[in-house]
């Protein structure tokens, strides 16, 4: 992303941060297959980003693939390349992933969502060094570092038979496991900064989060992780227009909860004056429409109900409450 972004979810300060971090600068300069583990978010492309660039393949091309983006029919010749004619629509030879990659970084992401029949595949690949093309009976040999990354439990598909016990120990190599963000709460509010100054400078303004919010944001737990975090800091940066967000901006899931009694009442208070805001203006609106019938049928209640499709004795009702 923009201004350095890239770096983004390995800001902070905790014990769990900096174990990763460490690990990232050990396995950099090697050429071992990384598994990168994490939930849905945690910023598992930056991490492979991250190895990548601080590599001696840093000069070499970064191919991402998301194993779960593409059909099991196309997703041979995507990852393995095809022949010219090799199957109907093949117009021209195509260089698959591996050997885009050559040279470089080839990042396979979603792994755990690879077909059992493409897992044999690629297990072939890491094991030769080699790629076939589909459609073609020559071999290429390739120089390739992988990083998988995957947020699903691979040894518990592997027990399950939906993953290759054999590929997971070739990918396995070395493990690199993300913390979700409530796993290292003390670093949630450098994060928010963070987002929250990239977002300003992005659309150029000086948006301040009020302490309040700031505090709630500090107990949520961000299903989402660091990408849920970025999402709403640049939702409140574009949304806001007093300049600092208050509690009142964040979405329900962050404001709703057991924790927010005082905060929570508040709130209570604010919808019910806002709904007795709703029904003064129902009820003024209301009231134009009863006199403007009424002018219209020259004050006939009964007509003017007629006009109003209301039944004679709502209309009555509703005139005697008028003052």
């Amino acid at each position: 992303g923009d201004d350095g972004q890239p770096q983004v979810a390995l800001i902070g300060v905790s014990a769990a941060l900096r174990a990763v971090i460490e690990t990232v600068e050990q396995v950099a300069h090697t050429s071992s297959t990384v598994l990168i583990t994490g939930e849905s978010g945690t910023g598992k492309e930056v991490v492979a980003r991250l190895l990548h660039g601080s590599s001696g393949r840093a000069g070499g091309p970064l191919v991402a693939i998301n194993c779960g983006a593409i059909p099991e029919a196309l997703m041979e010749s995507e990852m393995f390349g095809h022949a010219k004619g090799s199957f109907t629509g093949a117009t021209e030879a195509r260089p698959g992933t591996f050997v885009q990659a050559n040279g470089g970084t080839l990042f396979l992401d979603e792994i755990a969502e690879l077909p059992l029949p493409l897992q044999v595949k690629l297990l072939r690949v890491l094991q030769d060094r080699r790629v076939t093309a589909v459609g073609d009976n020559r071999p290429r040999a390739i120089d390739v570092r992988i990083i998988a990354a995957t947020n699903r439990d691979l040894e518990a598909m592997v027990r399950d038979g939906t993953f290759r016990a054999d590929l997971y120990y070739r990918l396995d190599v070395l493990p690199i496991r993300l913390p979700a963000v409530r796993e290292r709460r003390e670093d949630i509010p450098l994060l928010i900064q963070h987002f929250l100054e990239s977002m300003n400078r992005r659309f150029d303004r000086q948006v301040v989060l009020g302490d309040a919010a700031l505090a709630r944001l500090r107990d949520y737990d961000w299903p989402g992780n660091v990408r849920e975090m970025e999402n709403l800091c640049e939702r409140l940066v574009v949304l806001n227009r007093s300049g600092t967000i208050g509690v009142e901006e964040l979405p329900a899931r962050l404001t709703s909860g057991t924790t927010t009694s005082v905060a929570g009442a508040a709130a209570m208070v604010d919808l019910q004056t806002r709904a007795i805001d709703l029904q003064a203006v129902v009820a003024e609106f209301e009231d134009s429409l009863i006199e403007r019938a009424m002018r219209a049928a020259d004050g006939n209640k009964t007509r003017a109900a007629e006009l109003l499709g209301l039944s004679r004795t709502t209309l009555l009702d509703k005139l005697k409450r008028k003052p």
